[in-house]
């Protein structure tokens, strides 16, 4: 039985969301919106912004998620793929230089 690992999306959105870390997430459509994270699932974020209703925001309409200050994930995580051989395309990113700003 093999232990899955959790993937960076994850470890981001769990991180602010147990920090209580204010955000800014930006739509396809260009719109802003600021608040902190309830809760996410594999396709909708929960977003609390002050002196509105919480919102669902499906995944598919997000092109990014920025947090109001620098951020520590699961770093062991991503240390594990770093002993992986790596595979992948020329020019394609690896999950080891992805970082949190």
């Amino acid at each position: 039985m093999s232990r899955s690992q959790p993937n960076i999306q994850d470890l981001f959105l769990n991180q602010i969301r147990k920090e209580n870390i204010a955000v800014t997430i930006y739509l396809v459509n260009g719109v802003q919106l600021r608040g902190t994270v309830r809760g996410f699932d594999p396709f909708t974020i929960l977003l609390d912004s002050p002196g509105r209703p919480t919102q669902m925001v499906y995944k598919h309409a997000v092109t990014s998620v920025v947090p109001s200050r620098p951020i520590t994930i699961g770093l062991e995580t991503v240390k594990q793929t770093e002993q992986q051989p790596d595979v992948r395309p020329p020019g394609e990113l690896a999950a080891t230089e992805i970082t949190a700003a």
